[in-house]
């Protein structure tokens, strides 16, 4: 199973290493950055479960990050947790007006800290088995599975699936899966994605019905 992925950016050197030792000791995959230039080329190449970010940065400042994070609509499963010393409610209310999940105060217990995250984790947990009708999909196993057994898909055919349940009854545009799946939305046509679509609809055989298409737009998983 993937492990739980976290990206603590934190300028202080003492504080990051305290952070990456008592989460990693919790079986979480701690990654540390110290300025905001690497940690936005990290975050391009592999997405987080939770952002540990601290404000007061060398280069860029967090609410920046924030921004950057929030602005594509394919990050907002990733949460973000502000650790800061800025203690007054003004920098608590627009942190969290700019997209952050929560905010602890520096200098903060650790076993706070932790268990904060471990509620965080419980909770994206749960929300990673998903199930309409027949069909399971379990994000973190990266399973599918349709009246129990079990359907194998390729990486698109299961990232589009996952989409589609997870905002069930809602329209996904072909452009936001281009996007989900490789990050551009001119990288490919988006006829590419109806192939993908197709295969899916067939390995899931009656329950491919589920998936509807919306002509001019993308498609919908009907509950």
């Amino acid at each position: 199973m993937t492990k739980y992925c976290i990206y603590s950016l934190e300028d202080d050197d003492d504080i990051a290493k305290i952070i990456k030792l008592a989460l990693s000791k919790q079986d979480y995959d701690v990654s540390t950055f110290s300025n905001g230039h690497d940690f936005l080329k990290a975050f391009q190449e592999k997405k987080p479960n939770l952002v540990l970010l601290d404000l007061m940065l060398p280069d860029i400042s967090g609410e920046e990050i924030i921004q950057q994070i929030r602005k594509n609509r394919s990050n907002d499963d990733v949460e973000i947790m502000v650790l800061s010393a800025k203690s007054q409610v003004v920098d608590k209310v627009n942190n969290l007006d700019l997209g952050a999940d929560d905010y602890l105060e520096k200098p903060f217990d650790i076993l706070e800290l932790i268990s904060r995250v471990n509620a965080k984790y419980r909770r994206q947990k749960s929300h990673s088995i998903i199930q309409i009708g027949k069909t399971l999909i379990d994000y973190n196993r990266r399973l599918c599975e349709v009246d129990g057994k079990e359907v194998l898909l390729t990486n698109a055919e299961f990232t589009i699936l996952f989409e589609l349940m997870k905002n069930s009854d809602n329209v996904v545009s072909r452009d936001d899966l281009l996007f989900v799946l490789w990050g551009d939305r001119q990288a490919y046509e988006t006829r590419t994605i109806d192939v993908h679509v197709k295969s899916l609809r067939t390995k899931l055989g009656e329950e491919g019905k589920h998936i509807l298409t919306v002509y001019g737009v993308g498609y919908r998983f009907l509950k």
